[in-house]
């Protein structure tokens, strides 16, 4: 379903930018479901599998979301069994996340969905166009975070 935003030539870029992100998103989910995880929850697990035992506000930024939704997603892999909450030894108010032999078995069992999306999605485009796509949605990202700032601070 088009819209008069795709149209221009700014909507157009935008429109398949957020098209492109949902399409991979849904594909995402849809590997992880039979594992009983979410996409937010695999990459917490992906983080801890890679780099270790992590801090929980370091996640924040890491994942880009909001510390309610962090949480709940931690919570839920507490509950599971997957991770476990270390209290920092010096401000016991700050958890430090890491995989428990649970999470690390389940890790060795996921699928790779981050490569299965990129070759669906980029396999036979030209390398100096992926290039140009992700230089310029690179700079807008940058400038809409700039401008996002900038609000903030107003």
């Amino acid at each position: 379903m088009a819209s008069n935003l795709d149209n221009s030539k700014h909507g157009a870029v935008a429109a398949w930018a957020k098209r492109s992100y949902f399409a991979g998103r849904a594909v995402l989910e849809t590997l992880l479901r039979p594992y009983g995880i979410g996409s937010t929850q695999w990459y917490v697990l992906y983080q801890l599998a890679h780099d270790g035992p992590t801090m929980q506000r370091d996640l924040l930024r890491l994942l880009q979301v909001e510390r309610a939704t962090l949480s709940g997603v931690v919570g839920a892999l507490v509950r599971s069994g997957l991770v476990v909450q270390i209290a920092d030894r010096i401000d016991h108010r700050q958890k430090r996340l890491q995989l428990t032999a649970a999470g690390t078995a389940l890790w060795g069992t996921l699928p790779d969905p981050i490569s299965l999306i990129h070759h669906a999605a980029f396999d036979g485009i030209d390398d100096a166009d992926l290039e140009i796509a992700a230089r310029v949605l690179r700079t807008a990202t940058e400038r809409l975070d700039a401008l996002s700032r900038k609000g903030n601070k107003e």
